[in-house]
């Protein structure tokens, strides 16, 4: 899960491989510490602890016993999550996909802006400005303003664009006072703030997870995690001439398993389907 977000985000991806290709894939989602159903304590929240309760999930669930058969995907924060599950469990990964993400959030937009938009995350604003700027990050206008391209469940859901269905997801999230709390946000935050994989580390992934495995995505109009993070993950991974996969989705913003689902699944999978060196 990204930053503030709930499993709910997920429900295109879901339901295309846990319910329509439920003879093939099982799906696990689930809300990080701070957020959703989890739990929601007052204390120091870390990127690698999130991928040690993911882990234990897991294990849990019996999903630990078979090696290189997880499909690890993260979206922004869940990025750095995912980072830290393949440095601490490359073994069960068979792949590695890292959505709109960073090895480390850094300056590239010039100081002022950049200590803007961090103190802006922490100013408490009205929903209506909440909403207006979940959009903006998220979204390219475009997508907002476009029809909405979703197949209603029911004859109440249906609306006018994507942003209108978008602003009633996050609405009745952000109007759950239990599920969505700025105590859990702003612990969230600050752990995806602390976030760092140096080239080394990345360099280890790598070389323990198996570059074939490693698939990164980002859009070239994400205004949350700007697009030359990705040349940092890049890099850091040893390039695209060390066998890692690279897709920069054009026109794409933060939010591509939103943006453009159906697009995100059929690639996601095409990589997936991938044949890959065997590891231990």
């Amino acid at each position: 899960m990204g930053l503030g977000a709930m499993k709910e985000a997920w429900q295109r991806q879901t339901r295309a491989f846990g319910h329509d290709q439920g003879d093939k894939y099982s799906c696990l989602i689930i809300d990080n510490i701070g957020m959703g159903e989890s739990d929601k304590p007052l204390q120091r929240y870390t990127t690698s602890s999130m991928a040690t309760d993911t882990y234990e999930i897991l294990e849990h669930l019996g999903w630990t016993s078979k090696p290189r058969s997880l499909h690890i995907i993260g979206v922004s924060m869940g990025g750095m999550i995912a980072q830290e599950f393949g440095m601490a469990y490359p073994s069960l990964i068979a792949s590695l996909c890292l959505i709109s993400t960073a090895a480390q959030v850094r300056n590239t937009v010039g100081f002022y802006e950049h200590l803007r938009a961090r103190i802006n995350m922490f100013v408490p604003k009205t929903v209506d400005e909440s909403l207006r700027q979940a959009k903006s990050m998220l979204f390219p206008q475009e997508w907002l303003e476009a029809k909405d391209g979703v197949t209603p469940f029911t004859e109440d859901d249906v609306w006018p664009t994507n942003g209108d269905r978008f602003g009633a997801q996050e609405l009745k999230k952000r109007l759950d006072p239990v599920k969505f709390t700025r105590k859990g946000f702003m612990l969230q935050a600050i752990g995806a703030g602390w976030h760092v994989k140096t080239p080394a580390q990345l360099k280890e992934i790598g070389d323990k997870v198996g570059r074939d495995r490693v698939f990164v995505m980002h859009g070239d109009r994400d205004r949350l995690i700007s697009p030359p993070h990705v040349v940092d993950l890049e890099n850091g991974f040893g390039g695209r001439e060390s066998g890692i996969t690279v897709i920069i989705k054009e026109g794409g913003g933060h939010a591509l398993m939103g943006e453009d689902w159906k697009w995100f699944n059929e690639t996601i999978e095409e990589f997936w389907l991938k044949p890959k060196e065997p590891r231990e």
